[in-house]
């Protein structure tokens, strides 16, 4: 298929005969999971019994390491080894110009430089993780402190563009925003956020006949299995590579860290499997996080409300060697009309651990500023902000004129609205009460690009009809197992339980892995191309088999429908013609490129969110009663994995308005609450209902299967959604995420309310 234009022709999936696509199957893998018998990285039995090693943080922001002794720990009951700078064995360095997640050296230990609190410095290795978390202890070091930058408000000011990124102009945006009549210019703030997976960065590795063997938590198999050979200077295919199963990966575990180094480092040194695992508060500081953000937005609109400019200037920062930044500008190219437009980013380098990529990275935190912002132009305008939003609508792509693959935007928006109920909001706020409370509705977009990259799968047929997909896919809990097993058993012909899935390898085909919402789409194509490889090789097979009642057919003309063979009123079982004709089997290899002119297009993921909080005036405390989101996300694979990461992504929108961040202690360049007991996110109490609806859709210019992802789309917008309707319930509009008690309590004041 060289041209988009080839997936628009009918195909088992699109056709969907057995009923399988869109089914709310449950999880391939979730039997596994709630009996605790799905092994993450750390409860691999590996084949002798382990040592285990201790990570040793750095306590100071920048500097050096003056003086490190290890001859205590090194005495101490059980330990084996322990490393610093002076004795870690020798790695590769990466090249200077990688760009971030290039499958590229990270070492780990590789000088007496400290670039953020946290760094590992040391390491100690023992028969128990007691014995080396007691050693760990005895371990000195003292640091030489260099002035450290790790105010990011501070730094703001003297931000500069990105190395190659400049501003992207259209019109003359600031002739226009200077003659509008009605005109809005605010900016907004996020906080630092924290991944905070449920499953800790954690590593196994030991060695068989020359070969690294890794057992690791990560969402990306060949990128890491590439980077760790790249680190110790060998062949790639001399690391094999297992990430079977995911506790939470939301971007955080698409680099490596080092655990996986220093994990396979010292189980060569030792001969023996070693185990190394961040612990929670380490992981906040030893791992990559969302960085802050400022957000300056400028709109320009004339009487009717039609956008006349439009601008959206995101400051953010990275780390000092960081080849990442928050794009939070991008998305606002694509989502609204305006003729004048002015978009762009500004970079500060600070002295803090990795800046990277957390869900939904750019319209996360990008979304909270512009979807308030249209609210605002709204009051000012005096219309509703839904209606605002329907008069700003493109035909085509703002930016870059190009058509929208598909883009149901409008109806997400007018479904949501007719379904919550949002012609009985008051557009005056703090005018409904429900007792002490004071109730609102807020309401806001969602968009998030659509991608499709390079992947292979391979699919084999066994003499009892059971088709085996193996991957260097990965599932970090948004079901991968489960929609890889719905489109092999809908492309190939047999039921589902003929299915079985095999992923997270680096022996199996390559994937670009789990990320970018890219996941189901990517792998899931070069699935369905197997699979479609897989339907012809038995086609061919049946009838050019002399026993087969198939035999002299035309080979186009097989169906296989439920394991079973058929042309016209001939037919047979699959695993009966295997058996006969092909005992050993059948093995096939398909693969998705995406064609070129699938840049002809401007494709994304679209939805709408509805939210109805009260605020209770007397503490400021909000709590959200209902949410609902209307997504359009092409062809649903599985209702019920996509509903659950759609709402998984609402209820983190409510922790971004409400309760995400990390305060950074100026003196030092740490968080000051680096665990769950003090980084806050919602709890069941905190969420009231929630639904997400999905409409049906196929988009045939995004894979031959009219598929996309939705990851990241419900996390898109709905933050903004909640400090909207705050707004309606109270009349406290705030620019300072997250929106706690006391600056809703203070905004309220301030206005006399």
């Amino acid at each position: 298929m060289n041209s988009v234009r080839d997936w628009a022709a009918p195909n088992p999936v699109t056709e969907n005969r057995q009923g399988i696509i869109g089914k709310p199957v449950d999880r391939y893998e979730g039997p596994l999971k709630v009996t605790g018998s799905a092994p993450y990285a750390y409860e691999v039995q590996p084949p002798s019994p382990p040592a285990y090693g201790v990570m040793i943080p750095a306590a100071i922001p920048r500097g050096r390491v003056s003086r490190v002794d290890v001859t205590a720990a090194e005495a101490a009951p059980g330990v084996k080894l322990a490393w610093t700078h002076l004795n870690a064995p020798a790695q590769q360095d990466p090249p200077p110009d990688a760009p971030f997640l290039a499958p590229v050296a990270r070492p780990a230990l590789r000088s007496d430089r400290v670039m953020h609190f946290g760094q590992p410095v040391a390491l100690v290795v023992a028969d128990t993780l007691e014995n080396a978390q007691a050693a760990a202890h005895l371990v000195e070091i003292a640091y030489e402190t260099e002035p450290a930058e790790v105010d990011f408000a501070a730094a703001a000011p003297h931000a500069t563009n990105p190395p190659g990124e400049p501003d992207v102009r259209m019109g003359d945006f600031e002739t226009a925003f200077e003659a509008a009549p009605v005109r809005l210019d605010e900016t907004w703030d996020t906080p630092i956020q924290i991944h905070c997976q449920m499953e800790p960065h954690a590593t196994l590795a030991w060695w068989e006949d020359g070969k690294c063997v890794v057992h690791t938590s990560a969402q990306m198999v060949r990128l890491t299995q590439t980077g760790l050979a790249n680190t110790l200077g060998i062949d790639r295919d001399d690391v094999l590579l297992r990430s079977r199963y995911v506790g939470g990966g939301f971007g955080g575990k698409g680099p490596f860290y080092e655990d996986l180094v220093l994990a396979a480092l010292a189980s060569r040194e030792l001969g023996q499997p070693v185990k190394i695992a961040f612990s929670r508060q380490h992981m906040f500081h030893g791992t990559c996080h969302r960085p802050a953000t400022s957000q300056r937005v400028r709109l320009a609109a004339g009487p009717d409300g039609r956008l006349t400019g439009m601008s959206m200037i995101t400051v953010t920062h990275t780390d000092r060697e960081g080849k990442f930044w928050e794009r939070a500008s991008n998305f606002s190219r694509s989502l609204y009309a305006a003729p004048n437009r002015l978009t762009g980013h500004r970079l500060v380098r600070l002295d803090l651990p990795m800046a990277g990529a957390m869900r939904a990275p750019g319209e996360a935190s990008g979304m909270l500023s512009l979807e308030c912002a249209m609210d605002e132009l709204a009051e000012r305008l005096g219309l509703d902000p839904l209606e605002l939003r329907l008069r700003n609508e493109p035909d085509v792509d703002p930016e870059t004129g190009k058509p929208f693959s598909i883009r149901q935007l409008t109806r997400c928006m007018r479904e949501g609205a007719q379904m919550f109920g949002w012609d009985r909001r008051s557009p005056k706020p703090g005018q409904v009460r429900d007792g002490r409370w004071l109730v609102g509705m807020g309401m806001a977009s969602a968009i998030r690009g659509n991608m499709l990259l390079p992947a292979k799968a391979t699919f084999s047929l066994d003499v009892s009809g059971v088709v085996t997909v193996r991957q260097g896919m990965t599932d970090i809990g948004t079901g991968s197992y489960t929609v890889l097993a719905q489109i092999a058993a809908e492309t190939v012909g047999v039921p589902l339980e003929d299915v079985r899935v095999e992923i997270g390898d680096s022996e199996f085909a390559p994937t670009p892995g789990s990320g970018g919402q890219f996941g189901a789409a990517t792998a899931g194509s070069a699935a369905f191309a197997a699979g479609m490889n897989l339907r012809k090789a038995i086609g061919e097979l049946g009838t050019g088999d002399p026993g087969s009642p198939l035999h002299g057919a035309d080979p186009e003309q097989v169906t296989i429908l439920g394991g079973v063979v058929a042309v016209g009123n001939r037919s047979e079982r699959l695993a009966a013609l295997i058996a006969r004709a092909a005992p050993e089997g059948l093995t096939v290899e398909g693969e998705i490129n995406p064609p070129s002119d699938m840049r002809d297009w401007s494709q994304h993921t679209y939805g709408a969110h509805f939210v109805e909080v009260a605020v209770d005036p007397v503490t400021g405390e909000t709590r959200v009663r209902r949410m609902l989101g209307v997504f359009a996300a092409g062809r649903i694979l599985n209702r019920k994995t996509a509903r659950s990461q759609l709402t998984g992504g609402m209820i983190w929108g409510v922790s971004h308005a409400l309760h995400d961040g990390a305060a950074v202690d100026p003196r030092y360049g740490s968080f000051v609450n680096p665990d769950l007991a003090q980084y806050m996110v919602p709890v069941q109490a905190d969420i009231g209902e929630l639904e997400a609806i999905m409409l049906d859709e196929a988009d045939d210019k995004a894979n031959p299967m009219g598929i996309k992802g939705v990851g990241e789309l419900g996390i898109a917008g709905s933050g903004s959604a909640v400090a909207n309707a705050i707004y309606n319930a109270c009349g406290a509009r705030i620019r300072d995420y997250p929106i706690t008690p006391e600056k809703v309590m203070a905004a309220m004041m301030a206005q006399g309310l």
